[in-house]
């Protein structure tokens, strides 16, 4: 490995020589320039693709036929840390699974999904257009990766800070980079940045408190993209998060007791 970078280094000092050599009295225009550094740029930083230099992805399903998707790792990570406001009366999109897995002192559970044929849904609504479900009646609102599916997303965060008891908490994931699902080429609309999520839910929580953070880089951007597992990848790699690359952002929303 180490003679092979010596080598790449001797490349590239060769290529800077011959182009000193050979054009000597040639004028060196900004194009031209632009091309050598390029150039240079790759012998000294080679780009090794391996397993990612593909057209298709590793999977279809995420990962998930791999082991754990990227994303759930961010995701889980966030429910483990904020399990102290999941108590109470909880509701999720469309199963209780993260309500059952990461709940302290949970008294009910509640499911809510727009597709009525969902057997453990407690509540049939569209989320943008919730009316039929009454105000301030949860502690806590699950809701991960599900506002990208939603056109009118913040009329879909008015409606969850509403049905919020005072003091209630919103637990919210959304993609930054992803995948679109097989089945929703047509229904999935949003990818959201920190920045956009800062604004949208501080505006609707006015007087609340509202945390976001964007998890991830670019590895576990590329990783999860071309369907690679957490398996995959170390820890170390996992942790680092970037703010330039956020795979998922996170945030906590509570509304004002």
């Amino acid at each position: 490995m180490i003679l092979l970078r010596r080598n790449q280094a001797n490349e590239a000092d060769e290529v800077t020589s011959s182009a000193m050599v050979d054009r000597p009295n040639a004028p060196f225009r900004g194009y031209d320039r632009l091309r050598w550094r390029q150039r240079l740029e790759r012998l000294r930083r080679p780009a090794w693709l391996g397993t990612i230099r593909r057209t298709k992805p590793l999977s279809d399903h995420w990962g998930r036929d791999r082991g754990t998707p990227v994303d759930r790792y961010y995701i889980e990570r966030f429910l483990a840390e904020e399990q102290d406001a999941i108590r109470g009366r909880v509701l999720e999109v469309m199963s209780a699974d993260y309500t059952e897995r990461f709940g302290s002192a949970v008294e009910r559970r509640d499911v809510l999904d727009i597709d009525a044929e969902n057997e453990v849904a407690t509540i049939v609504a569209d989320l943008a257009a919730a009316d039929s479900v009454p105000s301030d009646i949860f502690d806590c609102f699950i809701l991960t990766q599900t506002l990208q599916y939603i056109y009118d997303v913040k009329a879909a965060v008015e409606h969850a800070h509403r049905i919020l008891r005072p003091g209630g908490t919103l637990l919210c994931t959304v993609p930054a980079i992803s995948r679109i699902a097989r089945l929703q080429l047509e229904s999935e609309y949003w990818r959201l940045t920190p920045e956009a999520c800062s604004r949208l839910f501080r505006d609707v929580f006015a007087r609340g408190e509202v945390a976001v953070r964007g998890h991830g880089n670019v590895l576990t951007a590329v990783a999860f993209l071309v369907g690679m597992a957490v398996e995959e990848l170390s820890p170390r790699e996992l942790d680092r998060d970037d703010p330039f690359f956020p795979l998922v952002v996170t945030v906590r929303a509570t509304k004002s007791a």
